[in-house]
């Protein structure tokens, strides 16, 4: 099922999420819908938050993408889709990298966002196994990016206070609804 995303301005972004105990039937329909509704927004990546859930998950499908990444990057991108439950970093590189970046819950806005190189992050798969990915590059881009909506940060976060004063009036016109989107979105208002 496609879920509306919600937009910047929604008090469910900057909420930290909450562990998943388990998977059940109820956060297998998650996952699902979640993938989903990335791929019918054409995304890359989706986290709970997005969906209006402070579920402890993300998904990330970069599977379209692989072709455009350079072999050595190819060759360590695991199989695609990948899910993530109850997701921490544990390390990250000192070396960085800046590369711009957008999201589904601020469309039409990029930014370029500086973030380390290379990562360890440790996480469950949908069958609440333990899992270990050390990644870098394009991945592991995506991966902090999503990783971030799990504590109630958005990219915008990471840019400066200058390139956010200049975005101050487009991220208000998209908090009250006033974007298009070529997929179902959420304006905050219209929960009350």
């Amino acid at each position: 099922m496609i879920l509306p995303i919600r937009l910047f301005g929604d008090p469910v972004l900057r909420t930290r999420t909450i562990k998943v105990g388990d998977v059940t039937d109820e956060v297998e329909a998650l996952i699902g819908n979640m993938l989903d509704t990335m791929r019918n927004a054409a995304g890359i990546g989706l986290a709970a938050p997005q969906v209006g859930r402070t579920d402890r998950i993300f998904v990330i499908d970069i599977g379209p993408l692989l072709e455009d990444l350079p072999e050595r990057e190819r060759q360590n991108v695991p199989p695609q889709p990948m899910v993530f439950l109850n997701a921490e970093i544990i390390s990250e590189s000192e070396a960085e990298e800046e590369f711009e970046e957008g999201c589904l819950s601020i469309p039409d806005i990029r930014e370029s966002v500086i973030r380390p190189e290379e990562i360890r992050i440790e996480y469950q798969n949908r069958n609440m196994e333990a899992q270990s990915l050390r990644i870098g590059g394009f991945l592991s881009r995506v991966i902090q990016h999503e990783y971030d909506h799990l504590n109630g940060m958005l990219f915008t976060d990471h840019i400066s206070a200058f390139r956010r004063n200049l975005l101050r009036r487009r991220l208000r016109e998209i908090a009250r609804g006033e974007v298009e989107a070529a997929y179902p979105i959420q304006v905050a208002h219209a929960l009350k």
